[in-house]
């Protein structure tokens, strides 16, 4: 498998150990990371990895800042792409097998370089279950995808995104 790569600079910790991992499972790493722990946006990485992986280019994505979060959100932006954050064996194992995700998200700050290995190795060993009831859930969360594109018009879906905004904004 070819397996993109991203960090940070939170996620530089991590990064040597993944590389590590990918390639004792005798994987390509596409690697679009930092190679320094300098300060960078990680929004910009996780377009890279994501993009690649909706478009064919990598089987899989790795993205590592300091907690997981934004790598995922950001990605999770790009059309295509389940990415989940996962910190333990038991998440990275149903990540794949139950959620289909395609990249796997991770924190510096959170998890060390050992427990890191660990998650993405049981990650990048799992297969989509063919159990019915996983393909039909996960049928319906690509089907999700139809609300962030603008219906007939251009208008339908904005109209329900602002309102779902305003309803959140009132209740918090």
């Amino acid at each position: 498998m070819r397996i993109a790569v991203g960090n940070d600079h939170a996620g530089h910790p991590l990064r040597s150990a993944v590389l590590e991992v990918i390639e004792s499972l005798h994987h390509e790493v596409i690697d679009f990371g930092s190679s320094e722990p300098d300060r960078c946006d990680y929004p910009d990485y996780a377009q890279q990895v994501a993009v690649a992986v909706r478009d064919g280019r990598a089987d899989l994505g790795v993205l590592m800042c300091g907690t997981g979060i934004g790598m995922a959100i950001a990605a999770n932006k790009v059309s295509g792409v389940n990415a989940a954050l996962c910190h333990d064996t038991y998440s990275a194992r149903l990540a794949r097998s139950h959620n289909a995700a395609t990249i796997i998200t991770m924190g510096g700050r959170v998890i060390g370089p050992e427990v890191a290995k660990e998650v993405l190795a049981v990650f990048l060993q799992t297969q989509l279950s063919p159990e019915p009831r996983h393909r039909q859930r996960r049928a319906k969360v690509d089907a999700l995808a139809a609300l962030s594109s603008p219906g007939p018009g251009g208008e339908g879906d904005e109209e329900q995104l602002q309102l779902r905004s305003s309803e959140r904004e009132t209740n918090q």
